[in-house]
């Protein structure tokens, strides 16, 4: 049984945690001191059964929150084959947010994801069209990206733009990551890979700018920095912190 910090519903973590196709705890990923599945299940576990206590998050107008999912999948409409999973699924009355978080897998060699899933079904239309140019591009060999698994990111965009059409919701794809200074070995993290990537996100974000899926890049230390300020996650934070150690510098 992984070790669960104070106050979270470790039932309900784990059975999230045993659905999800990621196999975190029966590999034994989720016990890793670099594991991004411990950060983002400890750290939004907490609001699981108390999901009015999470704040809205920084850069996303959603409102008051109703519901906190983890390792939510958000199928493509038809039958079989994959379908995207988010970190996290929350919910307020007007808003479908998808939260994919990242640890330190953008500092380690890119093993992007593929279109084999999408690339053939003409179904997205002009509502996702920014995100479609961006795939049709990445296949075309025309962009490309050394530390972000941009193919990922956009079929994401699309199961949150279906579930969130079937259930008369705005979309938002939160890109939350972390930019920590050394390796759970103590080994430095290449600065030059964390300018990289923190580059690239900015260019995915350009690029599907205005479309009806709204990306929102946002740091780890950034989000933990806005929790801080809320006493009644004071102790929260400081488990997490203590816990997971430097997530990156706030503000930067």
């Amino acid at each position: 049984m992984p070790s669960f910090l104070p106050g979270l519903p470790e039932a309900l973590i784990v059975d999230a945690l045993k659905r999800s196709p990621g196999n975190e705890i029966r590999s034994g990923k989720f016990d890793s001191p670099e594991s991004s599945a411990a950060l983002v299940a400890n750290g939004f576990g907490w609001f699981l059964q108390r999901p009015m206590q999470l704040p809205p998050l920084p850069g996303v107008p959603a409102g008051q929150v109703s519901t906190v999912e983890l390792e939510a999948e958000m199928r493509f409409p038809w039958t079989g084959g994959r379908h995207p999973w988010l970190d996290v699924a929350i919910e307020t009355h007007t808003t479908l947010i998808g939260i994919e978080s990242k640890r330190y897998e953008p500092f380690r060699p890119l093993k992007q994801s593929g279109f084999a899933e999408v690339i053939d079904r003409p179904i997205w239309g002009e509502k996702l069209a920014a995100f479609t140019r961006l795939r049709d591009a990445l296949v075309a060999g025309d962009v490309g990206f050394e530390t972000l698994d941009a193919p990922q990111l956009i079929k994401q965009a699309y199961g949150i733009y279906i579930r969130a059409q079937k259930r008369a919701l705005g979309a938002v794809l939160v890109y939350l990551y972390a930019e920590p200074r050394a390796w759970g070995s103590g080994k430095l993290v290449d600065r030059e890979r964390i300018a990289v990537h923190r580059r690239e996100v900015a260019e995915f974000a350009a690029a599907v700018r205005g479309d009806s899926v709204t990306f929102v890049p946002l740091r780890w230390a950034d989000l933990v920095a806005q929790w801080q300020t809320k006493p009644a996650l004071a102790d929260h934070v400081a488990a997490l912190r203590g816990k997971f150690g430097d997530l990156g510098a706030a503000g930067k």
